[in-house]
């Protein structure tokens, strides 16, 4: 199968080393797995590259987003995504957001005079 996902493989293999998830290519069981679900295929080795791995990653990851997406603007029927309306979708997958109530025009706002300077 060569489909090329919208999340860059680099990205995802970034994010799962800094998470901290591991799978080996010689651990069969989660490497078959893998491999079935994105193949669908019985006859190749699946111990061939971790691409298979990657892409599967960043397909679950594209249909959550493009899920949450699609639940937020169902709380306004606007063609707007507020923070308001994705933090609701969110919090229906379990996942509480919580933004800053101040929000800083510049890096430097909010420091006084003399830390600007240095």
């Amino acid at each position: 199968m060569d489909y090329t996902p919208t999340i860059p493989d680099e990205l995802v293999e970034h994010y799962l080393a800094k998470s901290g998830f591991q799978c080996p290519i010689s651990d069969c069981r989660c490497s078959f797995a893998l491999h079935l679900a994105w193949t669908g295929d019985l006859n190749h080795s699946p111990f061939e590259s971790t691409k298979t791995r990657t892409r599967l990653v960043a397909v679950a990851t594209q249909k959550f987003i493009a899920d949450v997406a699609t639940d937020a603007l169902q709380y306004d029927k606007r063609l707007i995504l507020t923070m308001e309306d994705l933090s609701k979708a969110l919090r229906e997958y379990g996942v509480n957001v919580k933004h800053q109530e101040y929000f800083a025009d510049s890096p430097s706002a909010g420091l006084d005079s003399a830390s600007r300077e240095e």
